[in-house]
C-alpha cells in the first residue's frame, strides 16, 4: 500500500459508498501506530504532548490518552476538550499569544501547565493564583531558524513569546510575584522539519540559551519545551525523518547538558495525526481554460486550506485509477479563484471519478473555511 495513504483503493471506494462524500475517514490504528514508533525511540525523560490544534476529534484525542500522551491546547475550547477526558493535572499544557482572563481560570482549574507568553500572563496569573504556580515562559529565539513556510515567522518581530533579548528584564521583573514561578521555557523553533540534523542543531540552541539564563539568572528548569516541528512527506520523493537517529540525537543533547535534570517536552501534531486520514471527493466537471487542465471537486479549500496556505498540495490519487500522467489543477466549488488545492498529476479523469488525498489527518477539516458559502460540513469517520 502506498505509504502517503492510510487506506487502499478498495478500502477508499467502500469508505465513500458507505458514508457519501466528500468525507474524512481517519485510521485509529495508523495514528496509533505514529505514536507508538516516535515513543519508542525516545529518551523517557522526553514527554509527548499531542498539538490538539493539528486534529481535535474525540476519538484521536482519546486514543492518545490511553496511550499515555500529554496534550498542548491553544484555546479554551481545546481545554475543555481535555476537561471530557478527565486527564490528571500536569498531563494538559496551555500556549497562546493571546489569552484571556477566563481561559487562564480554566486553566488554573484544571491543573494545566502555561505556557506564559509575556508579562501580561504573568501578571493575571499572579491575580487569579491563591497558591504557587509553576509555568514555562515561551521565549522568541534571536538564532535563525531553518523554516520551509512561513509558519512560526522567523526571528523578526512575532506575536509569540519574549523576544531573547528581553528576557532578562522580564526575569528580574517576575522576582517580585508572590504566586507564580518560571520554571520552564518553552521555544517553537521549526515547522514540518523532516531532517533530523536541523531539528537537533535547533533543539541544541535552545538548551543552550536555558544552560545561558540558568548559569545568569539561576532559573530553575524543570521542563524545557522544544515545541513541535516534527515533519512529514507529502510527496513519495521526499523522505521521512530519521527517528532513530532523531531519538538518539535527543539523548546525546541530554548528556551534553547535566546540568539540567529536568525533562524535554515534545509537541507533534502532524507528525502523529497527519498519516491517520484521508480525504475523498468525487470530480463534478473537467474543464479546459487556456491551456489549463482543471478538476472542480466537491470540497476545497473549505475543507482542506492548507494548500493555499502552503503551496503544497496534499499527495492525491485516483481511487481505482492506474496509468496516465496528465496535469491537473484541483479546484473547489467556491466562488473564489482561491479555492485551489493544488496542481498534480493523474490519470484522465471524468467526472464521478473518486479522488483520494492522503496526509490529511492534520490540519484538514478543522483548519478549513468551513462555513464559507454554507456548503455541508463533511462526515468524519473513524476506521479501528
Amino acid at each position: 500500500m502506498n505509504p502517503l495513504f492510510a487506506f487502499d483503493d478498495a478500502t477508499c471506494r467502500a469508505l465513500a459508498e458507505a458514508h457519501g462524500t466528500p468525507c474524512f475517514v481517519y485510521s485509529k490504528a495508523v495514528a496509533e501506530a505514529s505514536f507508538r514508533a516516535l515513543r519508542a525511540v525516545l529518551p523517557p525523560r522526553v514527554r509527548l504532548a499531542y498539538a490538539v490544534k493539528a486534529n481535535p476529534h474525540p476519538s484521536l484525542l482519546r486514543g492518545f490518552a490511553e496511550l499515555g500522551a500529554s496534550f498542548d491546547c491553544a484555546s479554551i475550547g481545546e481545554l475543555e476538550r481535555m476537561a471530557a477526558l478527565d486527564l490528571p493535572p500536569g498531563r494538559t499544557f496551555f500556549a497562546g499569544p493571546g489569552k484571556r482572563e477566563a481561559e487562564l481560570a480554566k486553566a488554573l482549574a484544571m491543573g494545566v501547565r502555561v505556557q506564559a507568553e509575556g508579562w501580561e500572563d504573568l501578571a493575571r496569573l499572579e491575580a487569579l493564583a491563591a497558591g504557587e504556580v509553576a509555568v514555562n515562559l515561551r521565549v522568541h529565539p534571536a538564532f535563525d531558524l531553518d523554516e520551509g513556510n512561513r509558519i512560526i515567522g522567523g526571528t523578526g518581530p512575532s506575536a509569540f513569546g519574549v523576544d531573547e533579548e528581553d528576557v532578562p528584564a522580564l526575569l528580574a521583573r517576575a522576582s517580585a510575584l508572590r504566586h507564580v514561578r518560571i520554571r520552564g521555557l518553552h521555544v517553537f523553533a521549526a515547522s514540518n522539519q523532516r531532517d533530523a540534523a536541523k531539528l537537533l542543531a535547533i533543539h541544541g540552541a535552545v538548551l543552550d540559551l536555558a544552560k545561558r539564563l540558568h548559569e545568569a539568572h539561576g532559573l530553575a528548569l524543570e521542563q524545557i519545551d522544544l515545541g513541535g516541528g516534527l515533519g512529514i512527506a507529502y510527496a513519495p520523493e521526499e523522505a521521512p525523518l530519521d527517528l532513530a537517529r532523531f531519538g538518539q540525537g535527543l539523548s546525546d543533547l541530554l548528556a551534553m547538558h547535566p546540568w539540567f535534570a529536568g525533562e524535554l517536552i515534545l509537541e507533534p501534531g502532524r507528525f502523529l495525526a497527519g498519516p491517520c486520514g484521508v480525504y475523498l471527493a468525487r470530480v463534478v466537471r473537467i474543464k479546459e481554460s487556456r491551456g489549463v487542465r482543471f478538476a472542480i471537486l466537491e470540497g476545497g479549500i473549505n475543507h482542506l486550506i492548507r494548500p493555499l496556505l502552503t503551496d503544497q498540495a496534499f499527495p492525491v490519487m485516483a481511487v481505482g485509477k492506474g496509468g496516465g500522467d496528465l496535469p491537473y489543477t484541483l479546484a473547489g466549488p467556491l466562488c473564489t479563484s482561491l479555492d485551489r488545492l493544488g496542481d498534480v498529476r493523474l490519470p484522465e479523469l471524468a467526472p464521478g471519478d473518486l479522488l483520494a488525498l492522503g496526509r490529511t489527518g492534520a490540519y484538514g477539516l478543522n483548519e478549513g473555511m468551513t462555513h464559507f458559502l454554507s456548503h455541508p460540513v463533511p462526515p468524519e469517520v473513524w476506521v479501528p
